[in-house]
């Protein structure tokens, strides 16, 4: 698989937010107002690296704009972690091996470590946005059902976005044989 290859393509999420075309006023807002709370932070900064967090978005994506501050903050605060962003179709083999429910959803993060192994992945949205989405959201049309998301990002303030990129890391950081898998 070319996760290395894809990790060393991206941009980092400074350049991503320069090269912006699709509400860069939104993208820079969230950026500059994005906190993370320090239970979170301290979580990812005990996970050991190195890590490569390697991340599927297009500037176009809502849901991209409401984790990719989050994302980008818990990465920072790990001093051997880097965070690199490449285009939904950039990588058909890799996109498509990470799948929601048969769709090409995105955020897609994918955790790997200092080999280029894939210790995980998160997204495209946290498990409770998901799970809501599916069973109440996905059949209305796009003027009620992008609302309904966006007032839910507002709410939660990337809290558990925040949790669930940290449980990433920490599942990465335990050794293969702890009786966990890659998810």
């Amino acid at each position: 698989m070319a996760y290395v290859e894809a990790y060393e393509s991206g941009v980092s999420f400074r350049r991503f937010l320069e090269e912006v075309r699709a509400t860069p006023e939104l993208w820079r807002a969230l950026a500059r107002r994005t906190t993370v709370g320090e239970e979170y932070l301290d979580r990812v900064r005990r996970s050991e690296g190195p890590w490569r967090l390697l991340v599927l978005a297009d500037d176009w994506c809502g849901d991209a704009v409401n984790s990719l501050p989050v994302i980008a903050r818990l990465v920072e605060a790990h001093p051997e972690a880097e965070l690199r962003i490449v285009p939904r179709d950039a990588f058909p083999e890799i996109r498509d091996r990470h799948l929601t429910n048969g769709a090409r959803s995105i955020p897609i993060a994918i955790l790997l470590d200092s080999e280029g192994k894939v210790r995980g992945s998160w997204g495209p949205r946290p498990a409770e946005l998901q799970a809501w989405f599916e069973r109440e959201l996905r059949g209305l049309p796009g003027r009620e059902r992008y609302p309904a998301l966006r007032r839910w990002y507002a709410r939660d303030r990337g809290a558990t976005t925040a949790r669930e990129v940290a449980e990433l890391f920490e599942r990465g950081a335990r050794p293969p044989d702890a009786g966990t898998s890659p998810s």
